[in-house]
């Protein structure tokens, strides 16, 4: 890699962490004013117009106050485990795809900060590290709460994991890849023609029932509502990070967020085209008469703001869905990742493996 190189990659990557770590404030304050706006009622109005300065001051109060560490827990562990949660979760955003390649003279840029060739596998892996923290943050914190939490989590991830894997199996079987990228240009063929209306081979679309399984086992593993089970205040006080507060608090809460967020750019990858323009987008760029670089450039900030508006969409519906459906009992949430989800997700294996051998998809 040359310089020029090694300055685009810097730039990626500065990109997606910026904004990685002012979706943490944004997302507290749109969780906050839409449980609200649902709940009928104010919700923070005080701090800034409409309280978007709620979220500063929050994070002013964590980084100010005090961080004792308690005389009970093992001390080590205890101050590794929120980094070991928090890492993973920004690292799993590199394989993404945000956008499509630019051409600059000779030199193509590539909106992915690494184009692996096995992307969904080094999401799930990287991802899948994240409960060493929450594991780690049960156990030394020497609590019984904290540890039942750790242990929730655990087999929590374990059930749900597996039903998300195998789901999107059969994405990978009707694109043939396990490069996002690839994915995502594949999202942008025609499916079906019906008369002006053309219909998106996106994957909501030839993987209906994958798509369920998936956005459900993603509640599963963001430790979101119905599933936050290893958190759930009402019986375990508040689960692994009991013994937690100040920024080793706040670094539990920005996890939490940024892998809503990754979860999000997921779901639009995979089953909403990816970066591949909304309705009307392409007609209003033709539409310009745009020629050369100038086209290109206005393209691909098309296609960043149609990736954004999807990811912000699925960021809303985490919050909508936290306060619309009430918690599972334990019991409930394996049933439903054992006896539901897993042979769901084995039936439809089966049947896209029958629908591509016949050739409908």
């Amino acid at each position: 890699m040359d310089n020029i190189e090694w300055l685009i990659m810097g730039g990626k990557i500065a990109f997606i962490v910026v904004m990685l770590l002012q979706v943490v404030p944004i997302m507290v304050w749109v969780e906050r004013r839409g449980s609200a706006f649902m709940q009928n009622r104010l919700g923070p109005n005080r701090c800034g117009p409409l309280g978007l300065f709620h979220s500063l001051a929050d994070a002013i109060k964590f980084i100010w106050k005090e961080d004792p560490i308690p005389a009970h827990v093992t001390p080590f562990y205890y101050v590794l485990a929120p980094l070991i949660c928090v890492v993973p979760a920004f690292m799993t955003f590199a394989t993404i795809p945000f956008a499509s390649t630019l051409n600059l003279g000779d030199r193509v840029i590539n909106f992915q900060i690494a184009d692996l060739n096995v992307g969904l596998l080094y999401i799930f892996s990287v991802a899948s590290l994240g409960v060493y923290g929450i594991i780690m943050a049960g156990w030394s914190s020497n609590n019984k709460y904290s540890l039942l939490g750790s242990l929730r989590s655990s087999s929590q991830m374990i059930s749900y994991e597996l039903s998300m894997g195998m789901s999107v199996v059969g994405i990978i079987m009707v694109f043939s890849s396990l490069k996002l990228g690839d994915i995502a240009v594949g999202q942008g063929q025609t499916l079906l023609q019906l008369g002006p209306l053309a219909i998106p081979k996106w994957g909501v679309f030839v993987q209906p029932l994958g798509f369920i399984i998936f956005l459900t086992s993603v509640f599963a593993e963001t430790n979101r509502l119905p599933f936050d089970l290893p958190e759930g205040e009402s019986e375990i006080v508040a689960g692994y990070h009991t013994e937690y507060g100040s920024m080793k608090f706040a670094l539990f809460f920005m996890a939490e967020y940024i892998n809503m967020t990754v979860a999000s750019a997921l779901i639009t990858t995979l089953y909403f085209g990816g970066w591949q323009m909304l309705p009307g987008l392409p007609s209003l760029l033709n539409a310009l008469s745009l020629q050369g670089l100038t086209h290109d450039i206005v393209r691909i900030l098309f296609e960043l703001a149609s990736f954004g508006a999807k990811v912000a969409f699925f960021m809303w519906f985490f919050v909508w869905v936290r306060w619309t459906i009430p918690r599972f009992r334990y019991d409930q949430l394996m049933d439903l990742g054992w006896k539901v989800m897993l042979p769901l997700s084995l039936i439809n294996i089966f049947v896209t493996g029958f629908l591509i051998y016949y050739k409908v998809i």
